[in-house]
């Protein structure tokens, strides 16, 4: 029997999951067993995930889940030298040449278990089975806009929070944006088409923000692209891989620029491939944002988990995009399951 063990995620102001109730219970009556960690932050209850029929664990009790269990997380493992024996689905974060990646890769040939990242879950055509890009590109624009309505008082953003709802943070952001006093920023969004750049285009369409939108046409030269400084809020939301251009170069700092804010919210600072090159390393909710450079001020918002900000919305989201896939947990040995051993294996 298939087992799906659900950890309780270990991490600060994560609320996310990747499964629901519903889609416990459709794995439990296809066969399968589904046993869930309780939980002081889910941002979904664990009664009904009891009513569905799942086992219920105590919070953080994964690693001694029995050894054929398969672990399911979002976010990264605590920090640790331990081996891994269980096969994990999460985001692994290791495949780009991070810092922490070569310590989990490490991990898991020590014990012998299995990484199957979310991030490479994809069909036969390439493309990402489920993703929080809409929710990190709404989220991620409203953390920008947040940082450019601190700079008109003259101030830098201060800590970000979780909303109940995008309405509600649609809200709170419009009230914070007419109390500057000013007329509404412009913004360049990269990756215009896709999950992340609809969902940052959107939040910047309902606050009446004037947007312009990149996408691989735009930037198939290569660069420079000194329109990018032309606007006073760039939205990053193109994954860094081999081959991508520089969009903001270290010589932006000193630039004669109308940008005072990019919200990188592809977010991955420590990467060879960063497009982004005026910072090193991602911000956090207690300090959503990093001041570059002072006259006029360049500040840069990068934090990796944006879709917590609305964790009930994303959560639903996501778990909806990766449930026929869960459903097909029983052969690993092919499909989705099996393009993503592949992808670990040859970097393990």
């Amino acid at each position: 029997m298939t087992h799906l063990w659900v950890r309780a995620e270990q991490r600060d102001h994560e609320q996310r999951v990747g499964l629901m109730p519903d889609g416990a219970k459709a794995l439990i009556e296809k066969g399968m067993r589904v046993t869930v960690e309780d939980s002081g932050s889910r941002a979904i209850p664990i009664d009904g995930y009891r009513a569905a029929g799942c086992d219920i664990a105590p919070e953080g009790s994964w690693p001694d889940a029995p050894a054929d269990a398969i672990v399911f997380g979002l976010k990264e493992l605590p920090e640790a030298n331990s081996p891994l024996i269980h096969r994990h689905i999460m985001f692994g974060h290791a495949y780009k040449g991070q810092p922490d990646g070569r310590m989990l890769l490490d991990r898991f040939k020590l014990g012998g278990g299995k990484l199957y990242d979310l991030e490479y879950l994809t069909d036969e055509s390439g493309r990402r089975v489920a993703a929080f890009g809409y929710w990190a590109g709404f989220a991620g624009a409203a953390v920008a806009l947040k940082c450019w309505a601190a700079q008109q008082r003259g101030s830098i953003c201060g800590p970000v929070g979780v909303y109940p709802s995008s309405d509600a943070l649609k809200a709170d952001l419009s009230k914070e944006l007419d109390a500057t006093g000013q007329p509404r920023p412009r913004a360049l969004v990269i990756g215009a088409l896709g999950r992340v750049g609809t969902g940052a285009s959107d939040l910047c369409a309902a606050m009446g923000v004037e947007t312009t939108k990149w996408d691989m046409a735009e930037t198939a030269h290569g660069g420079p692209f000194p329109e990018v400084l032309q606007h006073e809020i760039f939205l990053n939301c193109i994954l860094a891989n081999p081959g991508c251009p520089v969009f903001v170069p270290r010589s932006a700092v000193t630039a004669d620029r109308r940008l005072t804010v990019i919200g990188d919210i592809a977010c991955d600072p420590t990467s060879d491939f960063s497009p982004i090159k005026v910072y090193n390393r991602a911000t956090t909710w207690e300090d959503p944002a990093t001041r570059t450079a002072g006259r006029p001020p360049l500040d840069v918002t990068a934090i990796d988990n944006l879709p917590s900000l609305l964790p009930a919305e994303s959560s639903e989201d996501y778990a909806a995009q990766l449930l026929p896939s869960l459903l097909t947990l029983d052969a690993l040995d092919s499909g989705v399951w099996a393009r993503a051993k592949a992808e670990f294996d040859k970097h393990a």
